[in-house]
């Protein structure tokens, strides 16, 4: 098999622990405040903020370093992220399906508590902060990592791509167009072992005012590669040709594509290598 699609149902199995929906945080620590930033968010806020909320299943770091930014296209202004080489930081939490709508409402409610409690972290700006709903993967083997355990095998590297559909095109097209024309060509032999496609969800009302809202997502489908090197390599031979594909195809064009490496917890590592 050339490539293997599953649908939204966790993989090849019926197992009971099944991604429903996905959070991803994007953030940029103010320059000075960058170990502070990280060792705030690494001992406290990744647990206080999520990881003990009930039905959150799973979590990750990823940073992008200043090399690793330089790879990032398009290079301009987009509605996604304002200053390409923003978002120095990335969160990726994975809650339970079927338990979306009780997570989200402990979620709002703990970071207003933490805020009220003086446990936020006010030198750092959010670039994008979205919920997203799975809704399929493709896995270059067959019997590959399941969607599932993608954060925790910590992969050596994360490529994030958020594709803008063009005018009446639905994301039922993007994900034939992926699933049966581009992956079963490009995903064997390459870096890439996984790719986890999902799309937006409203943020609640009430959720805190420092968090941008996105007016723009109806059209957006966020694919996580997860591959098994440094990520330079699945961008030059599975990123940026499919941004050329896309577009002659008609079907849309990528927003924005960043790579990421796994940080290291416990460590300040990365940190001095951000910004050129």
């Amino acid at each position: 098999m050339t490539g293997h699609s599953t649908p939204a149902s966790g993989g090849v199995t019926d197992d009971p622990i099944r991604i429903g929906t996905m959070l991803f945080t994007l953030v940029e620590p103010h320059r000075g405040h960058e170990v502070d930033y990280n060792r705030w968010y690494e001992r406290d806020h990744f647990y206080a903020g999520c990881q003990i909320g009930a039905f959150n299943f799973s979590g990750a770091r990823f940073v992008s370093t200043a090399d690793l930014k330089a790879l990032r296209f398009p290079t301009g202004e987009s509605a996604l992220v304002a200053d390409p080489e923003a978002g120095s930081y990335l969160g990726v939490y994975y809650v339970l399906a079927g338990h979306h709508d009780e997570w989200n409402r402990w979620a709002v409610d703990q970071v207003n508590t933490l805020h009220a409690a003086g446990r936020m972290f006010e030198h750092r700006d959010h670039i994008h902060t979205g919920l997203y709903r799975f809704a399929w993967e493709a896995r270059r083997d067959q019997d590959g990592v399941p969607a599932e355990l993608t954060l925790d095998h910590r992969f050596p590297g994360m490529v994030s791509v958020f594709v803008e559909a063009a005018e009446g095109v639905g994301p039922e097209e993007i994900a034939d167009w992926f699933q049966n024309r581009f992956f079963p060509d490009v995903l064997p032999g390459s870096p890439v072992a996984s790719v986890l496609a999902y799309t937006p969800i409203p943020l609640l009302a009430d959720a805190p005012g420092d968090v941008p809202r996105d007016e723009v997502a109806d059209r957006r489908t966020l694919l996580m590669f997860f591959v098994d090197e440094a990520p330079e390599a699945a961008f030059a031979s599975v990123i940026v040709p499919q941004g050329t594909a896309l577009a002659e195809a008609g079907l849309g064009r990528i927003q924005w594509a960043s790579p990421f490496i796994p940080t290291v917890p416990g460590t300040d590592r990365y940190t001095d290598q951000l910004w050129a």
